[in-house]
């Protein structure tokens, strides 16, 4: 292709609009209204059934509790109201949840509406986008195929990290692609900002797509290149101010005042940061985590599932994301070739760059990881995928006079539906009809797509709207389920729970390590959903655990799947037990103390009191140190030490955890409450 077709010189060549105008000259009266529809219409939709979530991820609810009772435990992201220890990433993403449960109470809506609201402002950002140098359609497309990824519903209405990280880095491309078009130095600067904020919701991750962003701006902003250096090297000086305060903070704080950083074997958020969130990752080699360091399996396989090119589209991942990642990534080749011979400068190839940049450095680093990788990571990608398909498809339907431009768009409508085939075939119990007519829809489609433009509009619009439905009908009907299913946990999937299928070496038959209810855990299993309901939806009659503020799990039962022994989910919290740890609970800086994040989160949700976890989420970091803990309780600042957290209270040997643990057992009186045990940490053994 070439671009001296009217409709690609428009597109390669076309002026940059004022800032202010943020409508294109010549968009029907109709744009606005349906733009404000859909966005509407993806919040109302995340909102639906969202309480059945529950507490969703306990570990981080706990720290949004104690956020919303202590400003200090607000400003480090602790996990108890007593500042024992911290989560394991920065807080920026527990501080709208913080403040929102400040200001309503303590329950699921609280928690959870302002992951609803990301959502809807990452929707409108990439509509603002989009829009910009491509149609009102391109930008309208991109928000549904957004709104319609499985992973997406998913993380956007579960109380993880990666919802304000998707809104960020989509805001993040949004400015570099403003700086393009003038070279004007402010946008570059709130670029670096929403990097560096960014920074302070998940760390390194944050900085993924900074090569293809920078790259694109350096090569393709109409400005002197000397001006573009300059412009990037303030842009990440902005980048290091907005992300480094927090640590600096952190790191120059007296360390006997400050919570213990979770997740660091030394205290150190920079440890943190580099070492178990960083290049641990990548190598596996991550210390403090399960089994210790280098468990990851290296590239190939290992616990959290196979690694290499095809990751994004096997058994694990395929149904959260990659149902439109073959066709953004044939859109993406396409729209680099009508606009290949633009000028340099040209800002429509620098959006395809930018973002196709953006989705190919996330998802190969996603891919070849050999450490901690989750299904719901890919959110990350959903916002790329979506702008490539909405870009990608305007500039196809404007070129398709050409025979070779209606060749592309009918090939990449067609192979979506026989892809879309290959996922749903994976559940072949889910809606089989389903199976049979995308890849028929789509294949109609696709040989519609290839008519001649002269034939007239309504065969047109008509081909088009049957491959909008057959591209879009297995993940719509994906996100359905995830919209109609409660989600808790560490580790949750999107869609149908036959298809949460993770991370154990063996493949489709290995055993779950997380699915649609909140996380199988590690086998031995659970009944599907993890909650002991299909889809892990909140048992009829569930209610409110008794003056709690998340729904109740009959007693006895796991919440959130039972995995690993409480290290990937908490425990039920009966009334009895909350009776008695509440029972002189403002005597104590702490009402109790348990081994583990997830176990000591529970109580806490339960009892609005502290609880110490000790050893941080894994129960391997060492904090406190047996000394410290007996000093703590000699000082009388903890009353009740609850048994059985973090793979049954042993999690990591013979290290800090496990000397408490057998300390506390040798020293102080058990109690025992349905099946649940304590020690009474101010009545000693005889």
């Amino acid at each position: 292709m070439t671009t001296h077709h009217p409709t690609a010189e428009a597109l390669a060549a076309g002026p940059a609009r004022p800032a202010s105008d943020d409508r294109r000259p010549g968009d029907p009266s109709w744009v606005r209204p349906v733009l404000l529809a859909l966005l509407l219409a993806t919040g109302l939709a995340y909102l639906w059934n969202l309480s059945a979530s529950g507490s969703a991820n306990s570990f981080y609810s706990a720290a949004v509790q104690a956020g919303s009772q202590s400003w200090k435990a607000f400003f480090f992201g602790s996990l108890d109201a007593g500042n024992a220890i911290t989560v394991d990433k920065p807080p920026a993403a527990l501080w709208p949840m913080a403040l929102s449960v400040r200001l309503f109470g303590l329950n699921s809506w609280a928690v959870l509406v302002p992951q609803v609201l990301m959502g809807v402002g990452t929707a409108a950002v990439l509509y603002a986008a989009v829009r910009r140098r491509f149609s009102a359609l391109a930008g309208l497309l991109a928000v549904v195929v957004l709104a319609l990824t499985p992973v997406a519903a998913l993380m956007f209405r579960f109380n993880n990290p990666d919802a304000l990280l998707a809104l960020l880095m989509t805001t993040a491309v949004y400015c570099v692609l403003r700086a393009v078009e003038d070279g004007r130095t402010k946008w570059l600067a709130w670029a670096g900002a929403a990097v560096g904020l960014a920074f302070l919701a998940k760390t390194l991750q944050a900085f993924l797509i900074l090569p293809p962003l920078a790259l694109v701006y350096a090569v393709c902003a109409p400005v002197r290149l000397r001006r573009r250096l300059g412009q990037l090297a303030l842009s990440a000086a902005v980048m290091v101010v907005v992300g480094g305060w927090w640590v600096a903070a952190v790191e120059l704080w007296p360390a006997s005042s400050r919570p213990y950083v979770g997740g660091s074997q030394h205290n150190s958020f920079l440890e943190l940061t580099f070492g178990y969130n960083g290049f641990g990752r990548l190598s596996g080699d991550e210390t403090g985590s399960v089994g210790g360091g280098g468990r990851g399996g290296g590239p190939g396989g290992g616990m959290f599932g196979e690694s290499g090119v095809t990751r994004m589209f096997g058994d694990s991942v395929g149904g959260q994301i990659a149902w439109l990642l073959p066709a953004a990534l044939l859109l993406l080749a396409a729209g680099l070739a009508v606009t290949w011979r633009a000028r340099r400068a040209d800002p429509a190839r620098a959006a395809f760059l930018a973002w196709g940049g953006a989705l190919l450095t996330t998802a190969g680093v996603f891919s070849f990881m050999a450490g901690i990788f989750h299904q719901y990571y890919t959110v990350a990608l959903a916002p790329y995928l979506a702008a490539l398909v909405g870009m990608g498809t305007a500039v196809l339907w404007e070129e398709r006079a050409r025979i070779a431009a209606r060749a592309a768009l009918a090939a990449t409508v067609a192979g979506t539906g026989v892809w879309s085939y290959v996922l749903l075939d994976r559940t072949p119990d889910y809606l089989p009809w389903l199976r049979w007519a995308v890849p028929a829809g789509g294949l109609a489609a696709g040989a519609a797509l290839l008519l001649p433009p002269r034939l007239g509009r309504l065969p047109a619009r008509l081909a088009a709207g049957l491959a909008i439905l057959a591209c879009l009908g297995g993940p719509a009907a994906y996100t359905l389920t995830t919209l109609n299913s409660g989600h808790t946990g560490s580790i949750v999937t999107a869609g149908p729970a036959e298809a949460g299928r993770t991370g154990m070496p063996g493949g489709r038959g290995a055993p779950r390590f997380g699915e649609s209810g909140g996380g199988r855990g590690m086998p031995g299993g659970q009944l599907p959903g993890g909650r002991g309901m299909p889809g892990g939806a909140t048992p009829p009659g569930g209610g409110r655990a008794p003056g709690g503020a998340f729904p109740a799990l009959p007693e006895g039962a796991g919440r959130g799947g039972g995995g690993m022994g409480g290290l990937l989910d908490g425990a039920q919290v009966s009334a009895k037990a909350k009776a008695m740890l509440e029972q002189d609970a403002g005597d104590y800086i702490w009402a109790a103390a348990s081994v583990g994040s997830q176990n000591a989160a529970s109580y806490q949700l339960a009892t609005e009191k502290p609880v110490m976890a000790i050893g941080g989420f894994n129960g391997t970091d060492p904090s406190p140190t047996l000394a410290q803990f007996k000093a703590y309780v000699q000082q009388g600042r903890i009353h009740w030490f609850i048994a059985g957290g973090g793979m049954g209270g042993r999690m990591g040997g013979n290290g800090t955890a496990a000397q408490i643990t057998s300390w506390v057992e040798q020293m102080y009186q058990k109690v025992t409450v349905g099946s649940a045990t304590f020690y009474d940490l101010t009545a000693p053994q005889a």
